[in-house]
């Protein structure tokens, strides 16, 4: 007969309820407590049973998470953030992924709703909103995270896209460039918001806005080094080319600076590049790359937060749109000798 939560609890005197808390990491359990239960529930290889555990609850202790790519290092980063803090508290974490393909995309999703998953979290990269009202109907919880909609009153996670945008580009005008270019994202809120605040920058400081000088990236998260690179060869093909070039995320940059230093041109010499996630790719880089930090880690602190809120409350709670402030990281593809870093 496998084991069961009340064997564990007669064995060691204490409430059904007791050894459940525990768990489930529940704070109010004193911590001797806790270390005799997880001694027995380890001396006796104790396994819960979920499926029991949901008929009771409703719950399946699950939260299922779709983003447009498993291999780009600011999802994966939300990805452990999320997955770490939710585990804390005895739900775990399903990922899937669309590959910037809208219905590639609402196949995971509806797989995941049939799941009866406790609640989604979605980076998506659609343009509509009807399968965000059909969630809806369906009375699951969601949050949006890193791509917002507007007309939707969802809960919504990520930073403020448009100030990317302006940090970037006023710091490339800032240590003298005066040909800026933008390799940039696709007709997401990300990619639309950040291009916003680099014509905004340029308007600002007197500067023309090229047409030549901005390349769109219809998938800006999926195959990003590659694409990084046949953006820039078109860059290096404009009369004047550009002496400065931001990258809609660090991918992108990548591909970009091998494109530059492979036409034997210096980075930040002859082109200075900057990019947005500031993912630490610095020990593999031949020149390490400046960035915006875009907030990956507490993305994924913030959404599991306001999981957890969904969660545990018995109504809907008011819906949280919570934008965190990017920040500035400087690295040498922007640091030019005799140049100031920041005006």
């Amino acid at each position: 007969m496998p084991v069961r939560m009340k064997d564990i609890a007669r064995d060691l005197g204490v409430s059904v309820v007791t050894v459940s808390k525990v768990l489930r990491n529940h704070s109010d359990i004193s911590e001797e407590t806790r270390e005799r239960v997880l001694a027995r529930i380890k001396e006796v290889d104790y396994r819960p049973n979920i499926a029991a555990r949901s008929l009771v609850t409703g719950r399946t202790y699950l939260v299922g998470l779709v983003v447009p790519s498993l291999l780009h290092p600011f999802f994966a980063e939300i990805a452990k953030s999320i997955s770490e803090t939710l585990r804390q508290r005895g739900y775990y974490l399903i990922i899937s992924s669309s590959e910037e393909d809208p219905e590639l995309e609402e196949q995971e999703i509806n797989h995941l709703l049939e799941r009866r998953l406790d609640t989604l979290i979605i980076a998506s990269c659609r343009s509509s909103l009807d399968l965000f009202q059909r969630i809806e109907r369906e009375d699951t919880p969601y949050i949006l995270i890193d791509r917002s909609f507007e007309g939707l009153a969802a809960n919504f996670v990520g930073v403020d896209d448009e100030a990317v945008g302006v940090l970037a580009t006023q710091h490339l005008i800032d240590i003298g460039c005066r040909r800026i270019a933008h390799i940039r994202g696709p007709e997401t809120s990300p990619g639309m918001q950040r291009l916003r605040g680099y014509r905004h920058t340029l308007e600002r400081n007197g500067m023309k806005i090229l047409p030549e000088y901005i390349i769109a990236e219809r998938k800006g998260d999926v195959d990003t080094r590659q694409r990084g690179a046949e953006a820039m060869r078109k860059l290096l093909q404009c009369d004047p080319r550009p002496d400065a070039v931001f990258c809609f995320n660090d991918p992108l940059a990548i591909g970009a600076m091998h494109c530059i230093l492979d036409e034997g041109l210096r980075i930040p010499e002859d082109i200075a590049l900057i990019g947005c996630g500031n993912l630490n790719y610095d020990d593999t880089l031949r020149v390490p790359l400046s960035s915006v930090d875009q907030c990956s880690r507490q993305i994924g602190e913030e959404t599991a937060r306001v999981a957890l809120g969904i969660l545990s409350s018995k109504r809907p709670p008011a819906v949280e749109n919570i934008i965190l402030k990017p920040q500035l990281v400087l690295r040498a593809s922007t640091q030019r000798a005799g140049k100031p870093a920041i005006r």
